[in-house]
């Protein structure tokens, strides 16, 4: 089988598309047939030694995983159910979706329920189930639409861009926040009712408010602005680092707007993930899903990456590994 196989380079790792025996696969009960699989920013860094993302090596890339049950021996699951994986440590310390062969443990997997194919849920992947977890949070904490729109940073990429859609879907007004040059037509085309960049947002520790809530992709000194310039009772969700780890802001917009600050991390209980999910195949689901992604093969994977951490990508990229590219 092939596989992005991610090796020990120094204190990190370096990945490239190798054949490898099926018995080296990590352990589990329930062995799937990929047929596409997600990478993003973090599986960039780990492929490209940009971070000690992979806790142990080798290790398969691929933090997220769709396709079909080849083998099982989880009562629950039968050869030729549809199923996605993501988290759990896939991709860091156990095999990753990145291989035309995952095997995993039952406990980690969902079943794809109609209308979401393969492609559609490795489309979502990490990056839908962020968002759309991001705004069942809002929606859970009291923000409603409103005269005031969300406003969302890092709108251009995967969580991003998926915030953007989901909002718009459900009647919000929204906000969208990038640094990416010329991102503006395909932002409104998202669902965006206004766009602007990072530079534009004021620097004072409590500004006029802009927003009722919002879903913070980026972090940093993004989010301290997003956070100063939020409505009474607003939140803002936050699931990313793009701008920075370090978070320098006042207690201002706590104690003078009452304004929430909501962490959100996708490694979640198995109920969550299936309500989750069953709203992504519902009223969180983004219009024209299908040419949500960019998709390339195994063999494009690291100039793909590499474009990721240039910051040249746009929204996801997925791999067709064999088995998808065979049934089309």
């Amino acid at each position: 089988m092939k596989a992005f196989r991610i090796e020990a380079e120094g204190k990190l790792g370096r990945g490239a598309v190798v054949d490898m025996p099926l018995d080296a696969l990590d352990p589990g009960s329930v062995l799937i047939r990929v047929h596409y699989a997600g990478i993003n920013y973090k599986d960039a860094l780990a492929g490209l030694a940009g971070a000690p993302i992979v806790r142990r090596y080798p290790c398969n890339g691929g933090i997220d995983a769709a396709g079909v049950v080849e083998a099982s021996e989880d009562p629950r699951y039968a050869p030729g159910d549809r199923v996605v994986c993501h988290g759990r440590g896939i991709g860091v310390s156990h095999d990753g979706g990145l291989a035309e062969l995952l095997r995993v443990p039952g406990d980690w997997l969902l079943p794809l329920a109609a209308p979401l194919s393969p492609k559609a849920a490795a489309t979502l992947g990490v990056a839908g189930y962020s968002a759309a977890l991001a705004v069942d949070r809002l929606q859970a904490l009291g923000v409603k639409p409103g005269e005031l729109p969300v406003a969302v940073s890092g709108a251009t990429g995967g969580v991003g861009a998926f915030s953007v859609a989901m909002l718009a879907g459900l009647g919000f007004k929204v906000t969208a926040i990038s640094s990416k040059p010329g991102a503006e037509t395909w932002l409104t085309a998202l669902g965006a009712t206004d766009v602007c960049a990072p530079g534009d947002l004021d620097d004072k520790p409590l500004s006029r408010a802009r927003w009722c809530g919002g879903i913070d992709a980026a972090g940093g000194p993004v989010l301290a602005k997003m956070l100063a310039a939020c409505d009474k009772d607003g939140v803002i969700a936050n699931m990313g680092n793009a701008a920075g780890v370090e978070l320098e802001t006042t207690v201002l917009p706590f104690i003078l707007r009452g304004v929430t600050l909501s962490g959100i991390n996708a490694d979640n209980s198995m109920e969550t993930r299936r309500r989750i999910w069953a709203r992504m195949a519902g009223d969180l689901m983004p219009v024209g899903l299908d040419d949500w992604a960019t998709t390339i093969t195994l063999d494009e994977i690291l100039p793909a990456m590499q474009r990721m951490l240039d910051n040249q990508a746009t929204g996801r990229t997925i791999v067709a590994l064999p088995a998808a590219v065979a049934s089309i």
